[in-house]
């Protein structure tokens, strides 16, 4: 994502953006989809497809607490998910948990995560980048 540090599109994003449904006037686009994937995961609670855009819509909402329980969730579903790891150092990281955050991107990368250059220019990891660590980070992986 641009600003959220979260760039995959999952089934369930793909569709929203493919057949958008319209929001009442008095509602914005944001706030309907908010809405309206609360209302399906009221019913299941595990659909990761639907939890990947409901965090990615509670960020861009600036909801950084929300999105990091769903993002948590998220890898206690898919603990393997290197996207999914990544997303929750992205949260860790717009909390200003620092450590946090570096420690999931570490486990991203672990992972199968690679996209550096995106790394360097993601937005949510705004917090970190100046950390020594991340620098280290990034150059220990990058060298293998």
């Amino acid at each position: 994502m641009s600003s959220t540090g979260k760039p995959s599109k999952s089934k369930a994003a793909v569709v929203a953006k493919s057949a958008p449904i319209a929001a009442p006037d008095h509602q914005s686009q944001l706030d309907f989809e908010l809405d309206f994937f609360e209302t399906i995961l009221a019913r299941n609670p595990d659909f990761v497809d639907v939890l990947r855009v409901h965090g990615n819509n509670l960020t861009l909402k600036g909801r950084y607490g929300d999105g990091l329980k769903i993002d948590r969730r998220i890898v206690d579903l898919r603990p393997h998910d290197a996207q999914a790891h990544y997303n929750l150092a992205c949260s860790y990281a717009l909390l200003k948990k620092k450590d946090l955050a570096l420690r999931m991107l570490r486990r991203a990368i672990e992972l199968g995560y690679c996209d550096f250059n995106y790394m360097r220019e993601d937005q949510d990891l705004e917090a970190i980048k100046d950390d020594p660590r991340f620098v280290q980070l990034l150059a220990d992986f990058e060298a293998r």
